[in-house]
């Protein structure tokens, strides 16, 4: 294996692992804690009760865009605010995330991973590469 192909495949696995992380959380949110209950955690802890619907559905369409690979490297850097506000909700928690009610480490470990997201190349496992191929057919 070339290591552009241990490239390409490196960025497919951390791409997809993002986005699989992030509708996972956003079905615990539905069926665990349920949206009356995700509601009422963001705003105990002072954000907006709507956020927390502004946050599952980022968390779904955003963990399944990255999924499919479709406006990955914008799609990391724009659910970074969401990784964020789940650092400053635990960070009083301490650092490891089996504290109790959670640490800061884990949503500060996904911010990394979505910065390697957003600056890895164009995917060639993607749905976007996989259009850009099929256009570039078309016009030969």
């Amino acid at each position: 294996m070339s290591e552009s192909d241990r490239i390409a495949v490196a960025a497919l696995l951390t791409r997809t692992g993002l986005g699989v992380m992030f509708i996972a959380h956003a079905l615990q949110k539905l069926f665990v804690f349920t949206i009356p209950g995700t509601v009422q955690f963001f705003q105990s802890v002072g954000f907006p009760g709507a956020l927390a619907y502004v946050t599952i559905a980022a968390e779904l369409v955003g963990g399944a865009l990255l999924v499919l690979g479709v406006k990955a490297r914008a799609v990391a850097l724009a659910l970074i605010p969401l990784l964020l506000g789940a650092a400053w909700v635990h960070h009083g928690n301490g650092w490891v995330f089996n504290a109790p009610n959670g640490g800061w480490e884990y949503p500060v470990f996904l911010i990394l991973v979505a910065i390697v997201v957003a600056l890895l190349p164009q995917e060639r496992y993607s749905v976007m590469a996989q259009r850009s191929d099929r256009r570039t057919l078309a016009r030969a």
